[in-house]
């Protein structure tokens, strides 16, 4: 797990980082995380050339590949503010994995600026701007899927379940296996399918016998991954990013 860090004042203005599954999959995650930093009184730029981060290369072995990917971004978000991602995995290989990628190339510097000024969603509004959530939802019972990169190598699974916490009529029921991978791991998944259906019947089950309505979760291939069992296995509990869930109990979704 990442090492705490000290973290910055409240900016002006900070840069997001869309992913490709939020662009593709889950474009309302990506335009709550928007709305949940402006309505904190920042603003939010997002580049319209940003592309992939360049993670499912870099994890395949691919590093030229995966470089050329990321140099990309390098243009993107090249003043010196936040770049906030609503993905601990994306974020997670921009500032842990782009120091290593760029090692020995003439932008290195340029790659350590992006990592060192990369913040997962969760962590930036209740490290950074300190957000204080006003609940004006029904009572709902949910639980909470913290993804691997959280856990292990952004070290911000706790700052989800702080705003959950503010929210007075959300029960959160945490998982008795909540460490356990999902089974997704990226192209674990494709590599590995019989190990990844175990692994996600394991979450499924544990993630059932909360009684929870919803399962929230920060990164969305693990969506993909879980709601796509549940609803294979014809289980009715609804998944949703935390962003949208967190928009849509304050309130303010347009």
């Amino acid at each position: 797990m990442e090492k705490s860090r000290a973290y910055p004042p409240k900016p002006e203005s900070v840069y997001f980082f869309g992913t490709c599954l939020i662009d593709l999959f889950y474009p309302e995650a990506g335009m709550a995380g928007m709305q949940l930093l402006e309505r904190a009184g920042v603003a939010v730029i997002f580049p319209q050339d940003q592309t992939c981060c360049g993670q499912p290369a870099f994890n395949s072995g691919y590093h030229a590949e995966a470089l050329s990917v990321a140099r990309r971004q390098l243009a993107c978000f090249a003043e010196e503010i936040p770049i906030v991602v609503p993905s601990a995995s994306c974020a997670g290989m921009m500032r842990q994995h782009y120091p290593e990628l760029f090692a020995g190339e003439a932008d290195f510097a340029r790659a350590l600026a992006i990592a060192e000024r990369t913040y997962e969603l969760t962590e930036f509004l209740a490290n950074v701007l300190g957000v204080e959530l006003k609940d004006t939802g029904d009572p709902v019972r949910v639980t909470l899927h913290t993804s691997c990169s959280a856990w292990r190598e952004m070290g911000v699974a706790q700052e989800a379940k702080t705003l959950l916490g503010q929210l007075h009529n959300v029960q959160l029921v945490e998982l008795q296996r909540e460490r356990e991978c999902c089974g997704f791991g990226g192209t674990f998944a494709v590599k590995h399918p019989e190990i990844s259906a175990a692994m996600v019947n394991d979450k499924t089950a544990d993630i059932c016998a909360t009684g929870a309505e919803r399962v929230l979760g920060g990164d969305c291939g693990c969506l993909m991954n879980i709601t796509g069992a549940l609803e294979f296995q014809g289980k009715d509990v609804r998944g949703q990013h935390i962003a949208s869930f967190l928009l849509e109990r304050t309130g303010d979704r347009d």
